[in-house]
C-alpha cells in the first residue's frame, strides 16, 4: 500500500528495487488492493508480476474505496455486481489471469456475508480466483462465511498495540483452520520509533494523521509504551521493529494457527531488517514483559471503528 498510497511521497525506483530485494530474501507473498491509490498500486505491481508470476503468491482485495468527495472517508460496497466488476478490473490492472488470494476488504453489514462469499465462490469456479480471504470480520462472520466456501485467510490488524482480534476472531480462525494475516504489524511505523506525533512530524497527506492513537496527547502517551520494546531489542541487539515482528510471528505458537504478517516498506534496507526478524526468538519472560502494552494504548486504531471487526463485536 505504502508504495502508492497513504504514507506520503514514494521513490518509485526504490520501491521497485524493494520488491525485487524482498523476493531475493525469500518473501513470496505480495498483498495489494484495488483501494490503494484507486487501482494504481495494482498497476504498479504489474511489471514485477509479469517477471515473477510463478514465484509469488498474489493477494488483492475488493469492497473498499476512498470517498471521491472526502479523502478522509471510506465507502464499502459488497454488492454482487460490484464484486464481479472488481475482479475483472483487478485482473486487468495486475496483468494476470488469476488471483491467488482474493479478499473482501471490508464488510458491509447491509449485505449478508453468505451472499458476498457466494459471489466470491463463483469467481473460484470461473477460474479467476484460487482462494478466498476476508478482512476485518468478526468470529461469527467468519463462521458464517466458512459455511458457504472455505476461507483460506483472514486479514486484520494485529500487533503489540492492536490485540482486539484475540477476543473472538483469533479463536474462530484457529478452530476453522484459517490463517491469520496481520496487517500493520509495525503499528504503521509507530512501533519502530520512526515517529512520535503524526500531526507534528508527518506530511499533510499522510493517512496516519487521521488515526487517534498517533496524534495529540495519545501519541505522547503511546510513545512511552515503547520502553519495554526497547529493553527487549537491546537484549538481542535488534531493532524495535524486529521485536514487534517477532512478537507477531510467535502468536502462531500461542494461539495454534498459521500467522503470516505483512509489514509494508518502500525501502530495501527496511525489507532486509524486517525479514531478519524471522530469526529472532523471544523468551517467555520477554513475551511477558511485552504483554501488557496493548491494554495501555490510548486511542482507537481508526477514527471510525465501524470499519473493523472490533466495531461490530
Amino acid at each position: 500500500m505504502g508504495m502508492s498510497f497513504a504514507y506520503g511521497p514514494t521513490d518509485a525506483d526504490e520501491a521497485r528495487a524493494t520488491l525485487e530485494r524482498a523476493l531475493e530474501l525469500g518473501v513470496t507473498f505480495y498483498d495489494t488492493a484495488d483501494a490503494y491509490a484507486a487501482g494504481e498500486n495494482e498497476k504498479f505491481l504489474s511489471p514485477f508480476l509479469k517477471a515473477h508470476r510463478d514465484e509469488v503468491v498474489l493477494a488483492t482485495k475488493f469492497a473498499l474505496a476512498v470517498d471521491p468527495n472526502d479523502s478522509t472517508k471510506r465507502i464499502i460496497n459488497n454488492d454482487p455486481a460490484y464484486i464481479r466488476a472488481c475482479i475483472d478490473a483487478s485482473l486487468q490492472r495486475l496483468g494476470v489471469d488469476v488471483i491467488d488470494l482474493y479478499y473482501m476488504h471490508r464488510r458491509s453489514p447491509g449485505v449478508p456475508i453468505e451472499e458476498t462469499v457466494g459471489v466470491m465462490a463463483e469467481l473460484v469456479a470461473a477460474g479467476k480466483v484460487k482462494h478466498l480471504g476476508l478482512s476485518e470480520v468478526t468470529g461469527p462472520e467468519l463462521r458464517a462465511a466458512q459455511a458457504v466456501h472455505p476461507i483460506a485467510a483472514l486479514q486484520s490488524e494485529w500487533s503489540l498495540f492492536s490485540r482486539d482480534i484475540e477476543q473472538g476472531v483469533v479463536p474462530a480462525a484457529a478452530e476453522l483452520g484459517v490463517a491469520l494475516v496481520p496487517y500493520s504489524p509495525l503499528g504503521r511505523g509507530f512501533l519502530t520509533g520512526s515517529f512520535v506525533s503524526a500531526d507534528k512530524e508527518l506530511g499533510e497527506g499522510d493517512f496516519r494523521r487521521q488515526q487517534p492513537r498517533f496524534t495529540g496527547d495519545n501519541a505522547a502517551a503511546n510513545a512511552a509504551l515503547l520502553e519495554p520494546v526497547r529493553t527487549v531489542a537491546e537484549a538481542h541487539g535488534a531493532s524495535l521493529g524486529q521485536v514487534a515482528l517477532a512478537w507477531v510471528q510467535q502468536q502462531a505458537q500461542a494461539h495454534g494457527l498459521a500467522v503470516v504478517p505483512i509489514p509494508g516498506t518502500r525501502k530495501r534496507n527496511r525489507v532486509e531488517e524486517n525479514t531478519a526478524a524471522t530469526r529472532l526468538e523471544l523468551t517467555s519472560s520477554e513475551l511477558a514483559l511485552l504483554d501488557p502494552i496493548a491494554a495501555q494504548v490510548a486511542g482507537d486504531r481508526y477514527a471510525d471503528m465501524t470499519f473493523t471487526s472490533a466495531g461490530r463485536e
